[in-house]
């Protein structure tokens, strides 16, 4: 009878662990239009995998139990499982305790599960629903968190790290995000901000929304902080799914391969009319990009930041790569501060999880302006020419169309380390545009002209012809070649083969010293 008490005791402590806090709370976080720690984690995690851990973790702080609060798990949920058969790490915040207000024994427990992720070399996904540090415990709270953000930090280029953003994440709760690979946002339920909008308006005077001050269209549009915007939890939870599907589970690791059903070979004529002739015309690189790739299947990420560079995941016979490319219809495809450090960002990523990268070119060149420098354009710029440089991965390039001057160099061209270079029959390469050169290089000629517009677009022509078509360019060999573009996605499945097993090495050193 003793045996079978314990037993019942046991099952009633789960049980009470389980309700976090309480059914109450959990119908007031279902009527807020959010789900419950552990409903996300069933949504996240392959059926009937997850393993807890840290169950009967709890609070140390000598004064606590002056608030006479009993917190079962502390606010947050923690364990193991799997993602289409690949082992997780999860951590999920339970906003129905104290709002998932972190302590230091939720640090512990969430420092426990990032090195046990570490050792084995599996991804982390945080699902992350807290309304920051808990004031109750004062420096417990705060170690709580500077030792969640060492672990995030250390752990960052060995295995991939997802947050998806289910509620409030203010205060110290939005540098542990922050620190991680990828954001997701959920619109309507979700918002980051250091200091909420009664503190801003006591030290600022301004008066603002959650979402004016931290909502998932700032960070989507504006500040670049959320990777990707989704509409409901249960479709972020998809995303992260999918996202995971592209990634290793660590850097010693190669991306997972999939078995295609588009054939490698396919030639894709309609490429040539995605593609307009006149380099002033704009057209979207998307379209490029998802007939290229198989079965059309691009994951793009930060989509409505710096919408002027495209970044995002495909595949290409079945391995995934990384993609980079201007998009000619915003700003002509410049390449300004918001562009370097979105393409940058997501180049080094690529390049820690050893996904080869595919940059596509049109661009004309760094944006031009005052605002732009005094930005730090020459800083921020620097930064896509560094991660590149740096990058080991397989890097191929094409040129689709334009490739003025700094564009060359800021977009992988190949004194920048990149192993094939390939240039469509469209392309244009030189140090400037054709309209911008042609008025320098045959100044004398257009001012002697009895017509000197004529000449000038006479020796436009010429200068096209003459310096920038890609065949100059291949004769000095930074093109290796000039394809049709129907041919772009054999041809990409090519050098992807021929370059599979590639290794480089870097001098030693204790780390870089990027522009930041």
């Amino acid at each position: 009878m003793a045996h079978e008490a314990k037993i019942a005791e046991l099952e009633q402590k789960r049980n009470r662990v389980r309700l976090g806090g309480g059914q109450e709370q959990i119908e007031r976080q279902h009527a807020r239009g959010k789900l419950t720690a552990r409903e996300r984690l069933d949504l996240l995690l392959d059926k009937d995998s997850f393993t807890e851990a840290d169950v009967w973790v709890r609070n140390r702080c000598p004064d606590f139990d002056l608030y006479r609060r009993e917190l079962p798990g502390e606010g947050v949920v923690t364990g193991s499982g799997r993602v289409d058969g690949r082992r997780v790490f999860v951590f999920a915040h339970d906003y129905t305790l104290m709002g998932g207000s972190l302590g230091e024994a939720q640090g512990l427990k969430i420092c426990r599960l990032l090195d046990r992720a570490m050792r084995v070399g599996s991804p982390v996904i945080g699902l992350n629903d807290s309304g920051g540090a808990r004031v109750q415990e004062g420096m417990g709270a705060l170690h709580g968190y500077c030792s969640v953000f060492y672990r995030t930090s250390i752990a960052s280029g060995w295995i991939p790290q997802i947050s998806l953003i289910m509620g409030p994440c203010a205060g110290g709760a939005v540098y542990s995000p922050a620190l991680t690979d990828f954001i997701i946002m959920v619109n309507s339920t979700s918002y980051m901000f250091i200091t909420g909008p009664a503190v801003v308006k006591a030290v600022t005077g301004e008066e603002v929304t959650f979402d004016q001050l931290g909502g998932p269209r700032v960070h989507g549009n504006i500040s670049g902080v959320a990777h990707f915007v989704v509409a409901s939890e249960q479709e972020g939870i998809a995303l992260a799914r999918r996202l995971l599907s592209f990634l290793p589970d660590n850097s010693d690791r190669l991306p997972p391969k999939r078995i295609t059903e588009d054939p490698v070979e396919r030639r894709e004529p309609s490429l040539a009319e995605a593609i307009p002739e006149d380099p002033s015309r704009g057209y979207d690189i998307r379209k490029v990009i998802e007939l290229t790739v198989d079965e059309g299947d691009f994951l793009e990420v930060h989509r409505d930041f710096a919408q002027n560079m495209v970044v995002g995941f495909a595949r290409l016979g079945g391995q995934p790569v990384g993609i980079v490319a201007n998009q000619p219809r915003i700003l002509a495809g410049c390449i300004d501060v918001d562009a370097s450090c979105k393409a940058a960002r997501f180049v080094r990523f690529c390049d820690a999880f050893n996904l080869p990268l595919i940059t596509l070119v049109d661009c004309p060149g760094y944006l031009p302006g005052l605002r732009q420098e005094h930005m730090g354009i020459i800083r921020h710029g620097a930064k896509l020419l560094y991660a590149y440089s740096e990058a080991t991965v397989p890097k191929i390039t094409v040129i689709v169309r334009k490739d003025y001057g700094g564009a060359y160099s800021a977009m992988c061209g190949k004194g920048l380390g990149a192993d094939v270079v390939l240039a469509m029959v469209s392309a244009e390469v030189a140090v400037m545009g054709p309209e911008a050169a042609a008025g320098v290089v045959f100044r004398r000629e257009i001012e002697n002209a009895p017509d000197p517009e004529a000449q000038r677009r006479e020796m436009i022509r010429e200068y096209r012809e003459r310096f920038a078509t890609p065949y100059k360019a291949a004769e000095w060999g930074i093109v290796d070649d000039v394809i049709e573009p129907q041919e772009l996605r054999p041809r990409l499945v090519q050098a992807l083969r021929l370059l599979e097993g590639k290794r480089e090495s870097r001098p030693r050193k204790k780390h870089c010293n990027l522009p930041l």
